[in-house]
């Protein structure tokens, strides 16, 4: 830790004890939580799926960095020289301020499109995963398998409410929004004359992970929607609301 960037955080012991420090001086009512360097640390988040806010700091310059996560999907970013600014932000984000109004108090904040409709609610995720994914795939006219796969995908509406994703070129569809969990199934588009092929896993471990292999888009969707489990979905926000 350079004294010349972070003289109030070496005299306070560390960036927990400079982080309370700052919340007195500005009678914000925050938890600091330790870490295991006094480079790094936390601000408890009370708010209902928000995990803690995490804050380090940088070499080279004056830099406090930020990290905020809610139920598996990371919501914000960013960074500031003001230690302050960090508190508000940890204290904003723990009583559950939505993105934008957490944004107009801090511009320094970041975050994406998927991160501001996760923390609207699953269902505005889904729509924008889904847009977002076939904005994607109209980028790759040199793979039209895939975007025929997707857009076949998309007119089930078994597939339609689950989340969708893509992993070298596979396309997976999740029951939960945050996490990485296990997709409920896979489209394999064609590729070199080929058939389209629907699998259980991302990954064809076994013979029985296949479930088939038809000719075309459409088949393969309605294969896919086939083999959802009929209690599954929509698309919840983690694997703990299943």
């Amino acid at each position: 830790m350079e004294s010349a960037f972070y003289a109030d955080v070496i005299a306070a012991g560390g960036l927990t004890a400079a982080l309370e420090r700052a919340a007195a001086d500005l009678a914000l009512d925050v938890t600091v939580l330790p870490a295991d360097s006094d480079r790094t640390a936390s601000i408890a988040a009370p708010a209902p799926g928000r995990e803690p806010l995490d804050i380090h700091l940088e070499d080279g310059w004056r830099y406090f960095g930020v990290d905020g996560w809610s139920r598996g999907v990371a919501m914000i970013g960013g960074g500031t020289p003001d230690l302050g600014d960090v508190v508000w932000a940890g204290a904003a984000w723990g009583r559950g301020t939505s993105l934008p109004e957490l944004r107009a108090l801090l511009p320094w904040v970041e975050y994406g499109e998927f991160a501001e409709a996760a923390d609207r609610s699953p269902a505005a995720a889904v729509d924008v995963a889904w847009r977002l994914l076939r904005e994607c795939a109209a980028e790759m006219p040199e793979f039209r398998e895939f975007g025929a796969a997707l857009e076949a995908a998309y007119r089930q509406p078994r597939l339609r409410q689950l989340l969708p994703f893509s992993s070298v070129s596979r396309l997976g569809f999740r029951s939960s929004v945050g996490h990485v969990y296990p997709p409920a199934v896979v489209i394999v588009p064609a590729r070199d004359g080929g058939p389209y092929r629907v699998q259980r896993t991302l990954d064809r471990e076994t013979d029985g992970d296949l479930l088939g292999e038809v000719p075309t888009a459409t088949q393969a969707a309605a294969l896919a929607a086939a083999h959802v489990p009929a209690d599954l979905g929509p698309a919840v926000a983690g694997p703990d609301d299943l």
